[in-house]
């Protein structure tokens, strides 16, 4: 005992002390539960599935991302669709821009007693320009909201998102408590909002303008392939508490620029796998870091395209250029164990082109006689890419073809369920599950 008023000292160890004389049994427990995560880490990595989403820009990939999404996290999409709602303006106000520019060309170059160029026309045209002009003249502004705020490389005009946008969009509609989620914008798309509301019977006038439908008819004037259906559905989208539809999402056009990762929880049998999808746009040389531990590659073939050409070079026929970018990848080493699944994609249009009279051989002269039908078509499509990946690929590896609709959603949803469930058997006899 000590002196009385001093405090005693205790040869005891706090029971909370770390027990320094048994080192052996401390190091155990730490290697046991480094043990523990390393085998947690490893079954981890046994349930991920990489996908890559490929080919050329404009191919689908985006819609069938969406498309999985609205699949496997439905609630996911539901949480995001505020976002969109700057994006479809945006698509209604470019589609106007491109229909005002091309008519001003058209204009200068008439030819006498043409009566879609005539002085009448011409003045219905510039009434509708001045009228429609301070809507188009937001679409840099708007584009730049929705980037971020972020320069686009090259100069590139237009709206390019990176992974994640849709999180900046939202945290800019919740900045006021006030109003309900779907009205809230930011400045530029609320300005938007109401322009488009103010001058809805402008833009009916003009995309209804039988001139306007004679150049689209002639291919003179080109749109984006969504430009029709969000030009005929002003009425809706004017609407104060307008917000998109699944089709609208499906259907709107938003370039990415990086890679673009999805994460989806797939269940086979008693197993929840963890998809790890990648958008990884048309930027090609983006692609290769994501070669070595993909399961598969969906790559998207848009056979609507006989009629395009590549932007960067107008020389290159659309299709031809994606045959060309199978090849490679069938051509490729890396590849060979990798589940190969090709989606013929764009059938909707396709058929729509075939039926408003477009003939295939005049832009693919291969096609030669053929029959200018769907049936005929498609099996000559798919016969070119199905003899590229025979021709290019080593023995016993499977192509999976499906011709596709990115905008039929219960035709789509089932094609990705029999995808998907080739894809977790490919990757389970690779992990050694079974």
């Amino acid at each position: 005992m000590g002196e009385p008023g001093t405090k005693s000292r205790s040869s005891r160890r706090p029971s909370s002390a770390p027990n320094l004389t048994m080192p052996n049994e401390v190091s155990e427990r730490i290697d046991e539960e480094i043990k523990r995560e390393a085998a947690a880490l490893r079954e981890a990595k046994r349930k991920e599935v990489q996908v890559l989403l490929l080919g050329q820009a404009e191919s689908g990939k985006s819609t069938l991302q969406k498309q999985f999404q609205l699949l496997y996290a439905g609630q996911a999409l539901e949480s995001e669709r505020p976002s969109w709602r700057p994006v479809v303006y945006l698509n209604i106000i470019k589609a106007l821009r491109m229909i005002l520019s091309e008519l001003e060309f058209e204009f200068q170059a008439r030819k006498p007693d043409d009566p879609h160029t005539s002085d009448s026309v011409i003045a219905e045209i510039n009434r509708l320009r001045t009228a429609l002009l301070p809507l188009v003249s937001i679409e840099d502004s708007l584009a730049s909201e929705i980037n971020g705020g972020v320069s686009i490389p090259g100069g590139r005009s237009g709206a390019f998102v990176r992974s994640g946008w849709q999180k900046q969009v939202r945290s800019e509609q919740q900045s006021s408590v006030s109003e309900p989620l779907f009205v809230r914008l930011p400045e530029t798309a609320h300005l938007a909002a109401k322009s488009i509301s103010r001058s809805a019977d402008d833009i009916k006038a003009l995309w209804r303008h039988d001139t306007v439908q004679h150049f689209i008819e002639n291919k003179t004037i080109r749109l984006e392939e969504s430009a029709s259906f969000f030009l005929s559905h002003v009425d809706r989208i004017r609407e104060p508490g307008y917000l998109p539809t699944t089709d609208d999402i499906l259907r709107v056009r938003l370039r990415t620029l990086g890679v673009i990762e999805h994460n989806f929880a797939v269940a086979l049998g008693t197993k929840t796998y963890n998809w790890r999808l990648f958008d990884v746009g048309g930027a090609r040389q983006a692609w290769v870091p994501y070669f070595d531990e993909a399961v598969s590659i969906i790559f998207l073939a848009p056979i609507s395209a006989f009629d395009q050409y590549l932007e960067e070079d107008p020389r290159v026929n659309r299709i031809d250029d994606s045959l060309q970018l199978f090849t490679s990848i069938c051509q490729n080493k890396i590849f060979k164990d990798v589940h190969l699944v090709l989606m013929l994609n764009k059938t909707d249009l396709l058929k729509k082109k075939l039926a408003s009279g477009i003939k295939i051989r005049k832009y693919i002269t291969s096609y030669s006689d053929r029959p200018n039908t769907y049936e005929a078509a498609a099996s000559y499509f798919r016969s070119h890419f199905v003899h590229s990946h025979r021709k290019h690929s080593d023995v016993g590896r499977t192509l999976y073809h499906h011709f596709t609709s990115m905008l039929d959603v219960k035709a789509t949803q089932k094609i990705i369920v029999d995808v998907g469930e080739s894809i977790l058997q490919k990757h389970i006899k690779r992990v050694g599950l079974i």
